[in-house]
């Protein structure tokens, strides 16, 4: 039984590996199945462990050594992430999400590798050495459809800014979903450059707010507003009540929500969406949205 599991895995591995790396030469190839097996078994994101798991009958030291070589090819990353969204893009519709995330990688105790530079480790809220990452998950209906990821690092010589990293994923993704989707980013992309180019490019989005934003109310004011107290005087129209876990314990909260027309002071001729959610902390969740429909 565990014999058969196994062999439907590996297969598995071998299919997707081959789709990641069509078109490359057959040592390539035989790279991207070895590193995707590798990551799979050994559970570790070590080029040492992955080694160890590929049980080779040559010297570790030969095995990472290769593998090394390989990674160090600049090409492999740029076609496999036009392979994996050629491959995935046709799950995308109209109305399937499109979740961009901004991230970063800690590497606290590294000292020596390529360009570390300092970022906020989010899961401690301290700065550490690392990298940051840009990545969009796909969501339509129950499938999450990885399209794309990007590590980098502010002190490459190649790295120009934060936004024209977001252009970069949201113009390559764009590409093969033909602007299909509705892009949606935490705070992080609450900025006007990022604004002005879904509307520019005719495409939906949804953006949680910082509490810095102004807006203005309904379609015709002129007067800027502080998007907090838009929220707090919004009405409400819609309750619901969802399950959530601490500590392994099931609680239930009630979430009250609703919307109002707003505009950007910098693009009043565009009128948007102002969702507002009140149930999750102390201030509300504010939401900016070409999307005319009920909260």
């Amino acid at each position: 039984m565990i014999h058969q599991l196994s062999y439907k895995i590996r297969a598995q591995i071998t299919l997707f590996s081959g789709k990641l790396s069509s078109g490359l030469t057959k040592p390539r190839r035989r790279f991207v199945d070895e590193m995707i097996y590798g990551l799979t078994a050994a559970q570790s994101l070590m080029l040492s462990e992955i080694s160890r798991s590929l049980n080779e009958s040559i010297p570790l030291l030969k095995t990472e050594s290769r593998l090394c070589r390989n990674l160090g090819k600049k090409d492999l990353c740029f076609h496999m992430q036009r392979a994996l969204a050629s491959s995935q893009s046709h799950h995308i519709r109209e109305e399937s999400l499109l979740v961009l995330d901004l991230s970063d990688i800690s590497k606290k105790y590294a000292e020596h590798m390529q360009y570390l530079a300092k970022v906020r480790d989010g899961s401690e809220g301290v700065l550490a050495n690392g990298y940051w990452t840009c990545q969009v998950l796909g969501v339509e209906g129950d499938k999450l459809i990885p399209l794309y990821g990007h590590l980098y690092s502010s002190l490459a010589p190649d790295f120009r800014s934060e936004n024209h990293e977001i252009f970069k994923a949201i113009q390559f993704v764009s590409h093969f979903t033909h602007t299909k989707g509705t892009w949606v980013i935490d705070r992080g992309g609450d900025r006007m450059a990022l604004f002005d180019y879904f509307l520019d490019h005719a495409q939906d989005f949804i953006v949680r707010l910082t509490q810095k934003r102004h807006l203005y109310k309904g379609p015709k004011s002129l007067n800027k507003k502080d998007v907090l107290d838009l929220a707090r005087t919004c009405p409400l129209q819609e309750e619901r009540k969802v399950i959530r876990q601490k500590n392994g314990q099931d609680y239930s909260i009630t979430l009250r929500y609703g919307r109002r027309l707003v505009r950007l002071p910098e693009r009043p001729d565009r009128p948007l969406w102002l969702v507002v959610l009140h149930g999750y902390g102390e201030k509300p969740l504010m939401i900016l949205t070409t999307k005319d429909k009920p909260a």
